[in-house]
């Protein structure tokens, strides 16, 4: 089993330094000088990498015997990739190991199933098919997503609301609040004299 923890993006500049979109909670250690990294098609690599830098927490890599901008591009999808058994990180999934855990809120109320997680360069979403047949993406952050519990077949959101579809349902169901201050005047008030 292999674990992806980078994809290469854009080319940077005209030197053939690269973009790459970080699936890896440890990114200076995983792009440090000397670094020889798998790829996936295993037939494009292995890549060294000669030197990393982060501006504005985007990643950049100069990999061993690219040198131009055309030859970074060539690298564009081509992930990198370690294998499972090798891999150090804390709080890291497979996605088929997220793939089919109930999705519930802190309560217990079952909102539905995992369904896949996607990478985006901001963070991971996690894919889940609402009781409702609808599948809403979830950002797979902590604040979010603060349990994963595989042995138990569950993650546990505590979502801001709005973020699930149910949410709309409800408030369909519910009705809009009523807005404060709107109520009939009341004719007993005393009222100001002219």
């Amino acid at each position: 089993m292999r674990l992806t923890v980078a994809k290469f993006g854009k080319p940077h500049g005209l030197k053939g330094e690269v973009g790459v979109v970080v699936h890896t909670d440890n990114p200076a250690e995983r792009f440090v000088a000397g670094a020889v990294l798998e790829t996936e098609p295993a037939d494009k690599g292995p890549v060294t990498i000669v030197r990393s830098r982060n501006i504005n927490g985007r990643w950049f890599v100069a990999i061993e015997g690219v040198s131009s901008r055309e030859a970074a591009e060539a690298l564009r999808g081509i992930e990198l990739v370690v294998d499972g058994e090798a891999s150090d990180e804390e709080d890291a999934w497979y996605p088929h190991e997220l793939t089919g855990l109930r999705a519930e809120l802190e309560d217990g109320t079952v909102v539905g199933e995992v369904t896949g997680l996607e990478n985006l360069p901001a963070h991971d979403m996690l894919l889940i098919r609402e009781t409702s047949g609808e599948t809403t993406m979830i950002p797979f952050v902590t604040a979010i997503v603060p349990v994963v519990d595989v042995p138990g077949g569950r993650v546990v959101l505590t979502p801001p609301g709005g973020l699930l579809a149910r949410d709309a349902h409800l408030l369909e169901v519910a009705g809009p609040p009523e807005t404060i201050g709107e109520s009939e005047p009341d004719d007993d008030a005393a009222q100001p004299e002219n």
